[in-house]
């Protein structure tokens, strides 16, 4: 637990695998964060153990149970106050949807993770992430056709793990191993 009238208030977020795939959750609000993608999460409450919070925020976000695993190396500031620490997940049941906060889910291979626009204080976040994943995708039921639907969006019929494709990759010039972990410039708390 962080002592919120001594330390920062921690934001947890699930580096969420399965099968070989990392889930990016695409932001719809608040307005100045929406249409990036973010690791999903949010803020831990009084009285939680951070991996409680990430469980029941999962829950909440994405309508899955979760098992949280060990927490990622690093610590990324958000805003003046507020900090964002990430922990391996495991999809134990359930079929992601965007619920809340989030209009589209994507799976994405390790090659695939600059295909979205992280928010800037993910990016490092997501570095650390592909360290879990295999170099190459080994999950043949997930693998689609190039330009396939995402996993989920929202008002959508949500489609599980087993049969989600991926968008095809594309270079946006974004490197999650190339970013400062500082909040952008909206400085706004992203969960």
């Amino acid at each position: 637990m962080t002592d919120r009238t001594t330390g920062p208030v921690v934001v947890v977020a699930g580096a969420l695998c399965h099968r070989g795939r990392l889930l990016a959750a695409r932001r719809s609000a608040p307005a100045e964060l929406a249409g990036r993608w973010e690791l999903p999460g949010g803020k831990l409450e009084s009285g939680e153990t951070p991996e409680e919070a990430l469980v029941r925020e999962l829950r909440e976000e994405l309508g899955i149970e979760a098992e949280v695993g060990e927490r990622l190396p690093g610590e990324w500031p958000l805003k003046p106050g507020y900090v964002l620490r990430v922990w391996a997940a495991r999809l134990r049941s359930g079929e992601p949807r965007p619920l809340e906060d989030h209009d589209e889910l994507r799976w994405l291979d390790r090659h695939e993770l600059d295909s979205v626009d992280w928010l800037d204080q993910d990016r490092p976040a997501v570095a650390e992430a592909a360290r879990l994943l295999p170099a190459t995708s080994t999950g043949t039921a997930l693998t689609g056709p190039a330009g396939a639907a995402p996993v989920a969006s929202a008002g959508a019929a949500p489609t599980g793990p087993t049969d989600a494709a991926t968008t095809a990759p594309t270079d946006t010039g974004t490197d999650p191993t190339r970013s400062s972990p500082t909040a952008g410039p909206s400085g706004g708390v992203r969960r």
